[in-house]
């Protein structure tokens, strides 16, 4: 018998995944990007989407279509070695090394740092104020059988409350329209690539690996046992999502495009939404925003601090329990975040970069695995040839200091020279073609051999 989720399941499931996926790095990157891109918001939004909706419902879709038990079943595909250290890589980067902590800087950024009078006190008020915001994040993961009611039921719907009331005051209120505003130099002709790269940024397309096991056993608890009614409802729940994300993120891009008629262009989407919010509606505005932020990095910390503690348990199911991973997982991010916003982002970019296309080589393989039986060589070859490529962008991406020391920038310039797409961050996409090509090669030739 197909056991399907009702209505109101599957927009709690949907509301519950947006919740996991729309932090605060969905409202600072679109809003900063619509700055930039200005009149060509249209192929900056498209660019967006692809790599900030698309690739994270892509890979929930993908651990549910292939009946994975999360990202390190997914992973073994490769390999079993590989499989570990991707899979380690990955949590530790969208958990307690940047993502957790940024969530952390963007909240104390957005919500405290306005009100210093001086510099002097910033250092005990970035530590206290982070003490706070973790021990509530603590609060919660240590009782992840009641994330659904917080995040799907009662988090999500007031952040999607207040969030709402800004975006429609500011784009009903707008003195510009966005498409008289001059893009900036990299959005002037290639705004769809730039866009595609500033969706890197929200990290939500290696979150979407790490969120499916979540989603599918939110669903195998709502009453769906079988595995392909589990992945059907994963799709639909995917679809319910991408749709809500998608109309979010054209709303605030096109309110940061406009705000271009009142401001010039920010230093980065902290300071644009900070000033947008304010124009418009004052001092009620400046808190709003303050809510808006702190539940929206409130709720995505508690979700990777569950995700991050239950997927170290499944992998060192000798060394601790879920407690005592989410406790060192809060502790080591409670730390970072003391760093600051602007080393924090500027740490994580060589990482992400480099872990990036290997994570959407992963969830396209998986979710087109059925076209060559899931053959171990093709995806062997395809992620060999991948990070390869995406080695010299983590390379391009380093501080120019530590680059030069190194002796690495004739690297680089290798790369430009024969790597095509390499200027455009998508250096890694021909390789992986090749890899493709190979891979398909080496399984054809073994099944003549077998013959």
């Amino acid at each position: 018998m197909i056991r399907r989720l009702n209505l109101p399941q599957r927009l709690l499931v949907g509301v519950t995944l947006f919740g996991m996926f729309f932090g605060a790095n969905g409202l600072f990157f679109p809003v900063h990007l619509g700055q930039l891109a200005g009149r060509n918001l249209i192929p900056a939004i498209l660019g967006f989407v692809i790599t900030a909706v698309g690739i994270p419902l892509l890979g929930v879709a993908a651990i549910g279509m292939t009946h994975s038990d999360g990202l390190q079943a997914l992973a073994g595909k490769v390999g079993k070695g590989y499989s570990r250290a991707f899979t380690c890589l990955l949590y530790l980067m969208i958990g307690p090394f940047f993502v957790i902590p940024r969530y952390a800087a963007f909240a104390y950024t957005t919500d405290v740092a306005p009100l210093l009078k001086t510099e002097a006190s910033a250092f005990w008020s970035v530590l206290l104020f982070s003490a706070a915001f973790f021990a509530l994040v603590l609060v919660f993961s240590l009782r992840p059988a009641g994330i659904i009611l917080w995040i799907g039921k009662i988090i999500t719907p007031l952040f999607l409350l207040f969030l709402t009331v800004l975006v429609v005051f500011a784009l009903a209120n707008s003195e510009t329209s966005a498409f008289s505003v001059a893009p900036a130099a990299a959005y002037q002709n290639g705004a769809f690539f730039s866009a595609l790269i500033e969706g890197y940024g929200t990290m939500d397309g290696m979150a979407g690996l790490a969120f499916g096991i979540m989603i599918i056993e939110m669903i195998r608890a709502l009453g769906v046992k079988k595995d392909p009614d589990v992945a059907r409802e994963v799709l639909i729940s995917s679809l319910f999502t991408g749709l809500i994300m998608v109309i979010i993120y054209v709303a605030i891009i096109i309110m940061g495009a406009q705000s271009r008629g009142v401001f010039a262009r920010s230093e980065n989407g902290v300071v644009a939404l900070t000033q947008i919010s304010a124009h418009h509606l004052g001092t009620a505005g400046s808190m709003i925003l303050a809510v808006i932020v702190t539940l929206a990095c409130l709720k995505t910390s508690i979700v990777l601090v569950t995700s991050c503690a239950n997927a170290f348990v499944r992998m060192f199911p000798k060394a601790f329990g879920y407690r005592v991973w989410a406790i060192l997982i809060t502790a080591v991010s409670f730390v970072i975040s003391n760093f600051g916003l602007d080393h924090i982002t500027a740490c994580s970019l060589p990482v992400l970069m480099f872990l990036y296309p290997p994570a959407i080589t992963l969830i396209l393989l998986a979710l087109s695995g059925k076209l060559f039986d899931h053959d171990r060589a093709v995806y062997v070859s395809v992620t060999a040839f991948t990070c390869a490529a995406a080695l010299f962008d983590l390379i391009k991406t380093l501080p120019a200091s530590v680059r030069t020391g190194l002796h690495l920038d004739g690297l680089v310039a290798v790369a430009e020279k024969y790597l095509p797409l390499f200027d455009q961050n998508l250096g890694w996409t021909v390789p992986a073609l090749i890899g493709l090509c190979l891979g398909l090669a080496i399984r054809r030739f073994r099944s003549k051999a077998r013959r």
